[in-house]
Formats: C-alpha cells, sequence, structure tokens
C-alpha cells in the first residue's frame, strides 16, 4: 500500500492549519446570520472534523485502489457519495442532539445544499492530490526499479566482460609453460608462480575503481608473465609523474590493451619490439598513451579487431555513459591506443 499524503509530516500539518482556517471563517459566518456563538462554535468544529474524515477516507481508498482512464469517474462519484454522506450525518447528528432549534432548523436545512458542495470541493481535492501523491510515487518506484535493473544489467556484462578477458590469454600461458617444461624447466616453474600471482590478483579485483599505481603493478605480473614467453623480443618502457599514480581507474583495463598492443605488435615480425605505456593528466583526464609497433602490410587480418579493444570500449560505455574515452591511430607504422579516464 502507498503512503498516503495525510502520512507526510509537511502535508498532514498543512492540511490540519486549513481545516483550522475553514472552522474559523465557518464559525464567523454563523455568527453572521445570528447564531448563538455556542452553536456556531459546536457546528464549525463537528462539521470540519466530520469534513477530515471524508477526506482521509478517500485519500485511503486511493491507496488501495488507483484509477486509470475512464475509472476516473468512479473516483468522482466516491466523492459525491462521501459528500451526501457527510451530509445525512450532519444532520442526524444535529437533529438527535438538538444543536439547532426554532428558526436556527430552518436556517440549518437550508444550509446543507452549500455544506454539500463545499464537502465535494474539499474531498474532491484531496481525491486529486491523492492520485496526483500516489501516480508520483508510483512513478518514483518504476523509476527506482528501472535503475535498479539497469544497474544488474551492466554488473552482469561487466562481470561477463571480465571473464571473456583471461581465457586466451591463460591457454597462450598454459602452452607456454608446457613447452618451457622439457627445454627450460626452472623458467617453467617461474612462470607458473608468476602466472598463479596474477590470477590471485585478478579473481581479488571487482569492478570498480583502482589507483594508476596498484593497476600498474598488476600490470607487471602480466608483462614478467608475457617476457618468459617471448623472452628478448617483448621490451615495455613505462613513463609515469608521480602526481598520475594516485589517480583512478577501472580494475583490470590496463592488461587488455597491453596484450591487444602485444599481440599485433609482436606475433607477425621475429624482431624486438617495444611497448610503450605513457601517462599523464590532462584536467580533468587521466590520458594514457599504449603504442605498439603495426605494419598494416604485413599484419595477419585473421587476428581480428581484438576482444580487448573492444571490451575496453564498452566497459567505457557502461561505466561513464561516453562513447570518445578511447581512441586509436596510426603514424609511420605505430599503432597508438589514448586511453582518457575522467576523474570525477
Amino acid at each position: 500500500m502507498a503512503a498516503s499524503p495525510l502520512n507526510n509530516d509537511i502535508f498532514k500539518w498543512a492540511f490540519l492549519f486549513l481545516i483550522a482556517v475553514f472552522t474559523a471563517i465557518q464559525y464567523y459566518a454563523l455568527t453572521l446570520f445570528n447564531i448563538d456563538t455556542n452553536t456556531a462554535l459546536k457546528d464549525s468544529i463537528i462539521s470540519n472534523v466530520l469534513l477530515v474524515l471524508g477526506c482521509w477516507l478517500i485519500s485511503n481508498s486511493l491507496s488501495f485502489y488507483q484509477p486509470k482512464g475512464i475509472k476516473y469517474l468512479f473516483v468522482i462519484i466516491w466523492c459525491k457519495v462521501l459528500a451526501c454522506i457527510y451530509v445525512y450525518v450532519l444532520k442526524l447528528f444535529f437533529d438527535n442532539i438538538g444543536l439547532y432549534n426554532g428558526d436556527g432548523i430552518y436556517f440549518f436545512h437550508l444550509s446543507l445544499a452549500i455544506r454539500f458542495m463545499f464537502a465535494l470541493l474539499l474531498i474532491g481535492s484531496m481525491a486529486a492530490i491523492s492520485i496526483l501523491w500516489y501516480n508520483q510515487e508510483e512513478n518514483q518506484e518504476i523509476t527506482a526499479r528501472k535503475n535498479e535493473a539497469e544497474k544488474l544489467t551492466k554488473e552482469i556484462e561487466l562481470a561477463s566482460l571480465r571473464e571473456k578477458l583471461q581465457p586466451h590469454f591463460l591457454f597462450n600461458s598454459l602452452n607456454s609453460i608446457s613447452s618451457l617444461t622439457i627445454t627450460q624447466p626452472k623458467e617453467a616453474r617461474k612462470m607458473v608462480h608468476q602466472l598463479s600471482d596474477f590470477l590471485r590478483g585478478t579473481l581479488r579485483k571487482e569492478d570498480g575503481l583502482s589507483s594508476l599505481q596498484t593497476e600498474l603493478e598488476h600490470l607487471e605480473l602480466y608483462l614478467a608473465i608475457e617476457k618468459v614467453r617471448f623472452g628478448n623480443r617483448l621490451n615495455t618502457k613505462i613513463f609515469t609523474t608521480p602526481e598520475v599514480l594516485d589517480k583512478n581507474l577501472p580494475t583490470m583495463l590496463l592488461q587488455p590493451l597491453v596484450e591487444n598492443a602485444i599481440k599485433f605488435g609482436l606475433y607477425d615480425t621475429l624482431d624486438e619490439v617495444t611497448i610503450t605505456l605513457e601517462a599523464s593528466f590532462n584536467t580533468p583526464y587521466l590520458v594514457i598513451k599504449i603504442t605498439n609497433p603495426f605494419d598494416a602490410e604485413t599484419s595477419h587480418t585473421n587476428k581480428g579487431t581484438g576482444f580487448g579493444l573492444t571490451s575496453i570500449i564498452r566497459r567505457l560505455q557502461l561505466l561513464y555513459n561516453r562513447s570518445d574515452l578511447i581512441e586509436t591511430q596510426q603514424h609511420h607504422k605505430q599503432f597508438i591506443s589514448i586511453l582518457k579516464i575522467p576523474q570525477i
């Protein structure tokens, strides 16, 4: 059941103040018609208490049933019924207690039509306020559920992206370990330990923000594994300044980009290759530039565009609702990925 507007403290006190004003106005109006003060006071208080009860009934009813479309006619009918009940109860009660005598009875009966119209106006106003109130609450609940569903969908998709990032890297590492066990058993054991440390760190990470320093430390574990695989062919250079190390970025964002750079820079050549990572701060962005050799003429087309790069683009869209935070360039046989992370 939705909360009634009469349960809201501000609205409740405003409504009671309005009823108090109506009571005072009714008392003053009755005295103008030569009704004695005692009768006028009792009439005003009892009439408005019954009106409050009628307003509460219509508001409480609408909390259980909120009409749509043509069904608003039922609300109008219910308001008229309550106004009729109000007048009937008022007449029955005043007649029984003998509040009006002599000419006062005639005046009271003449006033019933006006009392009905006033009751209908006040109860109808309460009905309109209640409908708007409940519709607003319903819209807020729908919006909250929608936001929660979207958040859950994003979390599921982000988790799915993270799970998809690891298998091909893990398979490559295991194949390398398998080869090393015969030719270089010590290197194989070393790579097993490095792979274990890397995967342990990956499992601890959740989709959130991490400092650049933490991500670079994790990246070093990944690069140590890759350097065992490729030996002296793989060189890496990382350039940072102290001011950028505490800047934040989404977890596990650098590794797939560097992996993509290694794949496109190293797979088509037997020469030594240098992968460069540069981090800087350009208000309000942490800017990370990753550069690797790339020759479009010798590159194999069957490598595709790289799931790592695609996953980064999708993650940034989900996390920041923007599609302009990563760009790629090609200059003089160099492939450059530029990542911009808002610092908010």
